[in-house]
Parts: C-alpha cells; sequence; structure tokens
C-alpha cells in the first residue's frame, strides 16, 4: 500500500488528496496542516472581512469529508523536518510520518514590512480565515485606515474599508495601482473605484513607520515624504514570503519558491510541490513561471495527485489563470501573466470599460479586462493555441472579438 503524505490544506493539497484517493483507492493519505480548521474558500474571506458574508458559507470540507474518504486529516499540526533519505516527515509533537510520496503544498505566509511599527496592533495581512475574522472586527471598530501593497491582495483592504465605513488612505510607492500590469489610463479607473468606496490613492509614497500610542495600537503611518496618515487600522499586502524554512537543507532547488516542472515534480525523488509555492514550467510560456490564483493551485493539486498515483510524468499542467475583483460597480478580470508581455494593445471603451493584452514572441500571454469581461474567452483561446497574432491587434481591440476576422495561422 503506498504511503501519501500532503503538508498543507489549502486548495491545492485539498484536490491532490481528493485526486489520489480516486487514483489509488487502497492508499494511505495523511494531510498535514498548522491550520485549525479544514478547507475553506479564500476567495471568500474577503467577503466574510467586509462583512458581507457569515462564516457557514466560506467553508468547502469539514473534517467528515476527510473521513468520508479515508484522509487522515492531521490540523494545528506543524512540520519540523523531513528527512529525504528516509522517507519521513517530523512534527512538532515528536511524531514521524513515514510517506512513498511527499508533497509540499504550505503555500506562503504575508510579508511584514521591514519597518519600525510593523507589528503593532491593529495592522493586518490577509491570508487566513483567523486574519479575515479579525480584519472584520478590527474594521468595524476603525474610523481612519492605512493599505499598503499596490496589488491585488491589497484593493481587498480597499475593498474592506469601503464596505465598513472606514475613511482610507491607499498609500502606494509608484505613480498609480498594479503598475506593472497596468498603464496610466487602465489604473485611473481603479483609482476612480477605490475613490467612489471612499478610499483615497496616495501616488508616490509608502511607508516609512508606523507610530503607536502606549498599548502599543497603530495610530499613524509616516511614509518616506513625511506625510503622516492617521490611522487605527491598516491593511499590508505586500507579498508572500514562500513557506519553506521547516524543511531544512535537504537540497531541494528553490528560486522564489519551489522549483517543480510541468508534472509538479521537485528535483528530488518522490518530491512533489503545487500551489502558490511553486516556480513552475509553464508550457505555454516554454519558461519557469509563478501564479496565485484559486483555479491554478487546484489544477496543480489534481496534477500533482494524477502524477503521484502514475508513478511516472501521466499528466502536465497546462493551464490559463484567471483573477476576478468585484469590489466596485464594474469586473475586473486578469488572466495569464499579464506582466510578463514584451509588448502591448490596450484600448478604453467608456469611463469604466478598457482592455490591454500583453503579447510576448507575438502571442498572447495574458491581459486585463475592466468593464467588459466578455473577449475573456477568446483572448485565453489564443493563449493556449500560441498562435502569432500581435501583428492582428485591431481585430483583437474590437469591442466584440470575433476570432474568424484572424487571419489563419498559415497565412501567418
Amino acid at each position: 500500500m503506498t504511503e501519501y503524505v500532503i503538508i498543507g490544506d489549502g486548495i491545492s493539497g485539498s484536490s491532490a488528496a481528493e485526486t489520489l484517493r480516486e487514483e489509488d483507492p487502497e492508499s494511505s493519505i495523511t494531510v498535514i496542516t498548522d491550520e485549525g480548521e479544514a478547507l475553506y474558500n479564500r476567495i471568500l474571506i474577503k467577503e466574510h472581512a467586509k462583512g458581507k458574508l457569515p462564516e457557514a458559507p466560506i467553508s468547502i470540507h469539514d473534517e467528515e469529508w476527510y473521513e468520508e474518504r479515508d484522509i487522515e486529516l492531521s490540523l494545528n499540526t506543524h512540520v519540523t523536518g523531513v528527512d529525504t533519505d528516509e522517507k519521513v516527515v517530523y512534527t512538532h509533537e515528536d511524531d514521524e510520518i513515514p510517506y512513498d510520496k511527499l508533497l509540499i503544498a504550505t503555500g506562503g505566509t504575508p510579508t511584514q514590512l521591514p519597518v519600525e511599527g510593523s507589528d503593532a496592533e491593529g495592522i493586518h495581512h490577509f491570508w487566513t480565515f483567523q486574519d479575515a475574522r479579525k480584519i472584520r472586527e478590527s474594521a468595524e471598530n476603525a474610523e481612519k485606515g492605512v493599505i499598503v501593497g499596490a496589488g491585488l491582495l491589497g484593493i481587498d483592504f480597499a475593498a474592506v474599508c469601503g464596505a465598513q465605513g472606514v475613511e482610507g488612505k491607499y498609500l502606494m510607492r509608484g505613480d498609480r495601482w498594479w503598475r506593472y500590469a497596468l498603464s496610466g489610463e487602465g489604473a485611473e479607473i481603479m483609482h476612480e473605484g477605490m475613490r467612489e468606496v471612499g478610499v483615497d490613492p496616495v501616488f508616490d509614497s509608502g511607508v516609512d513607520r508606523f507610530e503607536t500610542d502606549e498599548d502599543g495600537r497603530v495610530t499613524a503611518a509616516v511614509d518616506p515624504n513625511g506625510d503622516r496618515y492617521e490611522c487605527d487600522f491598516a491593511g499590508v499586502a505586500i507579498g508572500l514570503t514562500f513557506n519553506t524554512e521547516y524543511l531544512g537543507d535537504i537540497g531541494l532547488e528553490q528560486d522564489n519558491g519551489i522549483v517543480v516542472d510541468q508534472y509538479m515534480q521537485t528535483n528530488l525523488e518522490d518530491v512533489y510541490a503545487a500551489g502558490d509555492i511553486t516556480r513552475f514550467y509553464d508550457v505555454l510560456l516554454g519558461e519557469q513561471a509563478q501564479n496565485g490564483s484559486w483555479g491554478s493551485a487546484k489544477e496543480q493539486g489534481r496534477i500533482a495527485g494524477v502524477n503521484m498515483a502514475a508513478d511516472g510524468e501521466a499528466e502536465e499542467f497546462e493551464w490559463v489563470s484567471s483573477y476576478s475583483i468585484t469590489h466596485f460597480d464594474f469586473p475586473f478580470l486578469s488572466f495569464g501573466h499579464p506582466t510578463l508581455g514584451d509588448d502591448y494593445a490596450e484600448r478604453k471603451y467608456s469611463d469604466t470599460e478598457w482592455r490591454r493584452i500583453a503579447f510576448k514572441d507575438g502571442k498572447v500571454v495574458g491581459g486585463v479586462l475592466i468593464g467588459d469581461l466578455s473577449p475573456q474567452s477568446k483572448l485565453k483561446q489564443l493563449m493556449r493555441e500560441q498562435r502569432v497574432v500581435a501583428d492582428q491587434r485591431e481585430v483583437l481591440l474590437e469591442e466584440t472579438v470575433d476570432l474568424d476576422d484572424l487571419a489563419p495561422p498559415q497565412e501567418q
């Protein structure tokens, strides 16, 4: 009987466990997590923090789900080490869990700002369900807030401030939100959405230090320009620090994440990785890449499970990811790798409609859609097909995209 051990019970770890049970019904499967609750929806926890959802709809699996599938779930368990020669996982309770195949799916921990006062009471990071509960409670009692981190997670804090009636200042280091993927024209639509919910974007700013009161609670943020912003609530989202310290020096190849191939295999025999923590080989890009979307993590877990059970290279990970934002009166969606392009095409259609397509070597590699999301399926199809279409950008920027208007591949 094959023994599988999965470290991490996020969507990638849980997806792998479910796949392994389907592919290898007689196997032993153990899932280890340092959290105190089984899998929940990380996408919906932001709605809980906004005060829009109770806890009940956010849970995905209860402990019975694992029992029904004969999966051993070990909650509140910290892994302290892994011996890949003996094939053993060690825990904080001095347990030794043997494995034949190991999956690392521990994701990351929000990075703390390396500034004075960053650990003060009232400063929050957004990652776990427990974080969301604390954010909701803190925001409900706050009047002024500060947000740091001009990316996809930071904007969730802006939405929390808007929903909870907190007067917010969004401190950004650059001249616009998500400047690596949006031009000024597209970003301004997002800025206006923030303003409409009561959050003011502040550009060329950031945080030099936080001020606190005698009880250690945050009272203000001071930016590098010396400007001071009073706050009793702060949200920080400047990226993830990947959870790999517990692994020690086992020879695992890492490069700002665990390096895996398209089969989710690491450089170590019988050790796989999936989810946010991976730097995976993207078969569409033809190079290593990263992606933090829910759908991507779930599919990586499934692919890892298939290949672990097959004891070989049974199925490749090929995926076009999506990330959506629904906090404003208009929708927002990014797909693929919008920051990796070497060429771009964009157009503004109205005050709340904008499109940007990223190309690399003439092929679609990602994009951002604001207001009208209807072209997404066709643009994703082009990315999967790896067609050279950058020279036909006018067709792709038409309000209604018709792929029949593109020249056939063989005529290009």
